[in-house]
C-alpha cells in the first residue's frame, strides 16, 4: 500500500528548535500523522537480507539490504544536557561560558537578526561549546573512548548536517568561536586562532575560500557571524583550506629510474620522494609555530581507518568501489595523524557530514554511523524544517508489481548496460539501443521537466532548472549524455565515402544540436547538457586522455562563450579540467559560465559540495546499497530555490513553503506528495549603501555602548519602590509538587520541601550578593565590596514590600538564577531613581569599536519597498521601508529645516543593550537624525527617533532604558555631542512633535533627564 500522502510536509520553523515530526512506521515510512516534540536521533543497523524478499520494504531498507531503526542514546544523551544547558538563558551563559561566548551565542541566537541562522547551525555550535566549556572533562574523555578504535591517536567529534542545512556557515561559526575566544585569553589550552580545512575535493575546497575572514566575498560578513566589535579580532585566525589529495607525498625531483639510480650509485637509487615531515611543512606549514591547530573535516565521512578482518562479501564491483574508497580514506587519516606526530599539543579534529557513516568495504557494516557523532539533524529533520527541498519518488507505476520500476532504474538494466571503462566500450552500444526501461525513465521525467521549465519561464526565472542524470561509469554515462544531447554519427554512402551528420538529441530543450537553417544542423553556441566525471575534476589531476576525448565538444563549445565574453585570454590558458570545473561550479548561476546549463550528466557521483540551488529533476543510473549514496546523490538536488519566508508559526517564527525535487532511480522515500510546487524565482535584489565620496558631509557618528556604570555618591544606597518593582512568583516558573504514577503500581509524590525550608535571611544574602556582583560595578569590573551592607537592607525590605507568591510558590525559587535576575533587576532599579544630582551614570563602552558610523553602511535586500533619500539630508542612498509609517516618517525629516541630516537605522550596528525579564537584549531604534535646536550646526543635537504604534512591556523595557540610562549615560560622558530620544505614536506630525519636544528641552541635559 503506498505511504500516506502529506499535502504539506512542512511542520516546523528551520529558525526555532523542531516541535513536532511525522509519525513513521516500522518500516521509516510516514503514516500522515504528525507528533508533538522532536524526532529523536535514530540510525539503521544493517542485518542479513531475507532469502525470500516479496515487498519493498521501505525507505530504510533499500536494494536488498534491510534495516533496523535503533535510537542513537549518545546523540539523544547529548541533545538533552545541551537543551537543558540552553533553557538556563542567558543568565545561564554567563555562568558557564566566557564573556566572549556569552556574547557570540546572544548574537547567533538574536531573533531580530537580519539574517537568522538555521536553529540545526546554532545546535552544532553550541554542542562544541558545551562540550569545550560547560562539560565535566568526562564528557571528552568518552568521546576519547567512542573514538579510539578507528582514530587511535586523534580526538574526533563530529556534526551531523542535513544537505542543504549550511556546513560552511557551522564551520565558520566554530573558527570565529575559537579565533576570538583565543585573542582575548591567549594563553588557554581550550581555544586557538590555527585552523587546518580539509575537503574531499577541489570544489569543495574553492567553496571553502569564504572561511577566509579576508575573503572579499567570506561567510562572516555575508551571513553577519560576528558581532561589530569583535571583527579586527577574527583577522587574527590562520587558515590552511586544501584538499585531502595534498598529503600525497610528492616526488622532490623528476627523473626517470635510471637516472636515479646513477644519482645513487653504489648506495642504490637516490629516494626523491617527500619525508613525512616535508609533507606536514608543504601542507600546513602557516600554522606550525602555533600552540594549538584545530582540523575541520568537510564531508568527514570520506576520511577513516579501515578495520583489518572486517572484509565484508562484496562483488567485483563492489570490491573495486571499496578498495578506492579505503585507498582515499587512508590517505586522508594518515594525513591528519602525520601533523598530531609533527606537533606538541594535542589535535582535535571536527568532523561535519551529511552522512557521517562508514563506507562500504571498511571493515565496519556498512551505514554505521560514526560512534563519535555528538548533535544529529538528519533529512527528514531537515525536510520537516523547510531547509531542503522534499524528494518525490515513485510510489507505483506497474499495477499489481510488487515495486515500482522506475524506483529501481538500474535493478531492470544492469546486464545490458556496458561495463565499466573509460570509453572503449561505449562503441559496442549505440545511443540508440538504450534499454527501454531507462529511456521511459528519462522521458517520463523530461515530460514533467519541461512543464516545471515553462512555468520558471513564464515567471521570469534568470536561469533555467536543471536535470541531472548519475549513471554507474563513464561509458554509460557518454551513452545517456549522447541521447540526450546529440552526437555525431558516421554515415556511409552509395558510394563507398563517408560523411559525419549530427543527431539531435532526443529531449529537445536539453539537445546541444539545433537547426542550423536550410535543413542543416549545427551545435548550439552554448551547451545546454554537459558531461562530468567528478573523479577527474575533483582530484586536481590532469584529465586523462580518455575523457578529454570524450568531452571534447563541450569543452571547445565553453572556450568559443569564454571567447565571446571577451575572456580571450582564459580561453587560451585555463586547462581543460579547469575549465570543466568553472562550469560545473557556476550552474545556475547568473553571469557565470554554468548559467544556462539544463542539464548535468555525471559518473558515478556528482561531487559534495556541488551546491547548485536551480536542480529539480535527478535519475539514477547506477546500484544504490545503502541509505548513505541514496542521501548523497539525492542530496544533491535539495538545496532550495527560495529562503525567502511565506508564513509564521504559532511563536513567529518565520517557515517556508514547501519546494519539490523529483527523482526516479534512487530508492529512496520519505514524503510522497500529491501536487507539484509552484515555482518561485529568487527575489531580485537591490544595494544599500553609503553615498561616497559624494555625501561625506551627511556623514552620522553614534557611541557604541556596551553597558552603563553609576557613579555613586559615597554612602548608603538607598532606594524608592515603584509598581513596576514588584515581583510574584508564579508555578508556571516551576511547579512546587508534582505526581509521579507508573502505568500500574504505587505513585509517589515529588516535592521542594527542601528548597522550601531556606531560611528568608540566607535567600536575602544570596540575592544581595549577586545583585552586587550583578550591577554594581566600576567600569573595570571591580566589585564594590562597601555598598553589601545597604543593598542587604534594601534587599530584605524589597523582599518584604514587593515579593509576592501565588499557587505555592516561595522565596526560595530567588535563588534560581533566572528567577533571582528578575529580583536583582528590580532592586537595581529601585537603586538608582532614589540618587540625587550628585550621582550620574557613565556609558560603558565598546573597546575595539567606541564609535560607529553611516559611512560603513553596505548591503543587499530583495525587499522592494524603498525611499529615495534626499542626497543634503541622508549619506545612504535609500531608506528600505518595513512599513508605510517609516516612509512617511523619512518624508517628515527631510522636508524639517532643523534636520541636518537623518538614517535609518538598519544594519548600522546602532544597538542599545537593555534588559527585560532578567535576559540581555538588543534594542535597535528606527532612526537618527541630527538637528539644529538652536544652538548651531556646529552643536547639532542627535535625535533618536522610534516610530511604534502598539507598544507591550518589552517595548517598554526598551524605551525606558534608551530614556533613563543611554541618553544620560552618553551625555554625561562628554566626547559624543548631544542626544536625546523620542517615541512617536505614529507617522502623522512627526515635525510637530519634534518640533514640541525640542521646545521642552533644557538648553543642557541634566543628569537623568527623562525624554518624552
Amino acid at each position: 500500500m503506498p505511504p500516506a500522502v502529506i499535502d504539506n510536509p512542512i511542520l516546523n520553523s528551520p529558525f526555532a528548535e523542531p516541535t513536532r515530526h511525522w509519525v513513521l512506521d516500522e518500516n521509516g515510512i510516514p503514516t500522515g500523522f504528525p507528533a508533538e516534540g522532536r524526532r529523536r536521533s535514530e540510525f539503521v543497523v544493517p542485518v542479513p537480507p531475507p532469502k525470500h524478499k516479496v515487498k519493498d520494504q521501505g525507505s530504510l531498507a533499500l536494494e536488498d539490504n534491510l534495516g533496523q531503526r535503533k535510537p542513537n542514546d549518545y546523540v539523544n544523551e547529548i541533545r538533552a544536557k545541551v537543551g537543558a544547558w540552553r533553557a538556563l538563558g542567558d543568565s545561564g551563559l554567563r555562568a558557564t561560558v566566557t564573556p566572549v561566548t556569552a556574547r557570540l551565542l546572544q548574537h547567533w541566537r538574536d531573533p531580530a537578526r537580519q539574517r537568522r541562522l538555521f536553529f540545526c547551525q546554532v545546535e552544532a555550535v553550541e554542542t562544541a561549546i558545551w562540550l569545550t566549556e560547560v562539560a565535566p572533562k568526562q564528557e571528552l574523555d568518552r568521546l576519547r573512548v567512542l573514538s579510539a578504535e578507528a582514530n587511535p591517536d586523534l580526538l574526533r567529534i563530529a556534526f551531523k548536517l542535513a544537505t542543504g542545512a549550511g556546513k560552511t556557515t557551522v564551520m565558520a561559526m566554530l573558527i570565529a568561536w575559537h579565533t576570538l575566544n583565543a585573542a582575548r585569553a591567549r594563553n588557554s589550552t581550550r581555544f586557538t586562532d590555527a585552523f587546518l580545512v580539509v575537503a574531499p575535493g577541489l570544489t569543495v575546497r574553492d567553496r571553502l575560500r569564504v572561511l577566509h575572514p579576508s575573503d572579499p566575498h567570506n561567510v562572516y560578513a555575508a551571513m553577519d557571524l560576528v558581532p561589530r566589535e569583535m571583527r579586527d579580532d577574527l583577522q587574527r585566525a590562520r587558515l590552511v583550506i586544501t584538499n585531502y589529495h595534498a598529503f600525497q607525498r610528492r616526488e622532490t625531483m623528476e627523473a626517470p629510474k635510471l637516472a636515479k639510480a646513477i644519482l645513487g650509485g653504489r648506495d642504490g637509487p637516490v629516494e626523491t620522494l617527500e619525508t613525512e615531515g616535508q609533507m606536514i611543512q608543504r601542507v600546513c606549514g602557516p600554522l606550525l609555530g602555533r600552540k594549538r591547530i584545530l582540523v575541520l573535516n568537510d564531508e568527514a565521512h570520506h576520511c577513516y581507518r579501515e578495520k583489518p578482518g572486517g572484509d565484508d562479501k562484496l562483488d567485483a564491483e563492489g570490491k573495486a568501489e571499496a578498495k578506492k574508497n579505503n585507498a582515499a580514506a587512508r590517505l586522508w587519516i594518515s594525513g591528519i595523524e602525520a601533523l598530531q606526530r609533527a606537533v606538541k599539543h594535542p589535535v582535535t579534529v571536527y568532523d561535519l557530514s551529511a552522512t557521517p557513516f562508514f563506507l562500504r568495504g571498511s571493515g565496519y557494516p556498512e551505514g554505521m554511523l560514526f560512534p563519535w557523532v555528538v548533535s544529529d539533524f538528519s533529512l527528514i529533520d531537515a525536510i520537516e524544517c523547510g531547509i531542503v527541498k522534499v524528494p518525490r519518488v515513485p510510489v507505483q507505476d506497474v499495477p499489481g508489481a510488487d515495486e515500482p520500476i522506475y524506483r529501481h532504474v538500474y535493478r531492470h538494466i544492469r546486464d545490458r548496460l556496458p561495463k565499466a571503462g573509460r570509453g572503449k566500450q561505449a562503441k559496442a552500444l549505440d545511443p540508440e539501443d538504450l534499454p527501454s526501461q531507462l529511456v521511459g525513465a528519462l522521458q517520463a521525467l523530461y515530460g514533467h521537466y519541461a512543464k516545471v521549465f515553462a512555468n520558471w519561464q513564464g515567471k521570469g526565472g534568470p536561469t533555467p532548472p536543471v536535470f541531472i542524470v548519475v549513471c554507474n561509469n563513464t561509458a554509460t554515462s557518454k551513452l545517456v549524455y549522447d541521447w540526450i544531447a546529440g552526437y555525431e554519427r558516421t554515415e556511409r554512402l552509395p558510394d563507398g565515402t563517408e560523411r559525419t551528420v549530427l543527431v539531435p538529441g532526443k529531449l529537445p530543450l536539453l539537445s546541444n544540436v539545433e537547426d542550423g537553417g536550410a535543413g542543416q544542423r549545427r551545435m548550439a553556441d552554448r551547451a545546454r547538457t554537459i558531461l562530468i566525471d567528478s573523479e577527474e575534476l575533483e582530484s586536481g589531476e590532469a584529465l586523462s586522455d580518455a575523457f578529454r576525448k570524450l568531452a571534447a565538444p563541450e569543452i571547445e563549445a565553453f572556450k568559443r562563450e569564454l571567447r565571446a565574453r571577451g575572456r580571450h585570454a582564459e580561453a587560451e590558458s585555463l586547462s581543460d579540467a579547469d575549465l570543466l570545473r568553472e562550469v560545473m561550479n557556476t550552474v545556475g548561476q547568473q553571469g557565470r559560465l554554468g548559467e544556462q546549463i539544463r542539464c548535468v550528466v555525471s559518473v558515478s557521483m556528482l561531487t559534495e559540495g556541488w551546491d547548485a540551488r536551480t536542480v529539480t529533476h535527478v535519475l539514477g543510473v547506477r546500484a544504490f546499497g545503502t541509505q548513505l549514496l541514496c542521501e548523497q546523490v539525492i542530496g544533491r538536488a535539495l538545496r532550495r530555490v527560495s529562503y525567502d519566508p511565506v508564513r509564521t508559526d504559532e511563536a513567529g517564527n518565520p517557515m517556508f513553503d514547501a519546494e519539490y525535487a523529483d527523482v526516479l532511480g534512487i530508492p529512496f522515500t520519505f514524503v510522497p506528495a500529491n501536487s507539484a510546487a509552484d515555482y518561485r524565482p529568487p527575489k531580485p535584489t537591490t544595494r544599500v549603501h553609503a553615498v561616497l565620496p559624494e555625501r561625506e558631509a551627511q556623514e552620522i557618528r553614534f557611541p557604541r555602548v556596551l553597558g552603563y556604570r553609576v557613579v555613586l555618591p559615597p554612602g548608603r544606597l538607598r532606594a524608592t519602590f515603584t509598581p513596576e518593582s514588584r515581583l510574584t512568583l508564579t508555578p508556571d516558573m516551576a511547579p512546587p509538587d508534582a505526581i509521579n504514577a507508573p502505568f500500574v503500581g504505587e505513585n509517589i509524590r515529588l516535592s521542594l520541601e527542601e528548597l522550601k525550608a531556606t531560611r528568608p535571611a540566607a535567600i536575602a544574602f544570596h540575592l544581595a550578593g549577586y545583585t552586587l556582583e550583578r550591577w554594581f560595578k566600576d567600569a573595570e569590573g571591580n566589585r564594590k565590596p562597601w555598598l553589601f551592607p545597604s543593598l542587604l537592607a534594601i534587599t530584605r525590605r524589597w523582599m518584604e514590600e514587593c515579593l509576592a507568591c501565588a499557587g505555592g510558590t516561595f522565596p526560595a525559587y530567588l535563588l534560581w538564577r533566572d528567577v533571582g535576575d528578575k529580583a536583582a533587576e528590580r532592586i537595581y532599579r529601585a537603586c538608582i531613581e532614589q540618587q540625587d544630582a550628585t550621582a550620574s551614570l557613565r556609558p560603558i563602552m565598546d573597546p575595539y569599536n567606541e564609535t560607529g558610523s553611516t559611512r560603513h553602511l553596505a548591503f543587499t535586500t530583495t525587499k522592494t519597498s524603498f525611499w529615495q533619500t534626499d542626497p543634503a539630508k541622508c549619506q545612504i542612498n535609500l531608506v528600505v521601508c518595513d512599513s508605510d509609517w517609516e516612509a512617511a516618517a523619512a518624508q517628515a525629516l527631510e522636508a524639517m529645516p532643523e534636520v541636518l541630516r537623518y538614517a535609518k537605522n538598519d544594519r548600522l550596528g546602532f544597538e542599545i543593550p537593555y534588559e527585560h525579564g532578567g535576559a540581555d537584549h538588543l534594542y535597535r531604534p528606527d532612526f537618527i537624525a541630527v538637528l539644529d535646536d538652536g544652538a548651531g550646526p556646529e552643536d547639532p543635537l542627535h535625535l533618536v527617533l522610534e516610530v511604534k504604534g502598539a507598544r507591550d512591556a518589552q517595548d517598554d523595557a526598551k524605551h525606558d532604558t534608551m530614556a533613563r540610562l543611554w541618553v544620560p549615560a552618553v551625555n554625561a560622558a562628554g566626547r559624543y555631542g548631544r542626544w536625546d530620544f523620542l517615541r512617536l505614536d505614529g507617522p502623522h506630525d512627526v515635525a510637530e512633535a519634534i518640533r514640541a519636544r525640542l521646545a521642552r528641552r533644557p538648553p543642557r541635559p541634566a543628569p537623568f533627564a527623562l525624554t518624552a
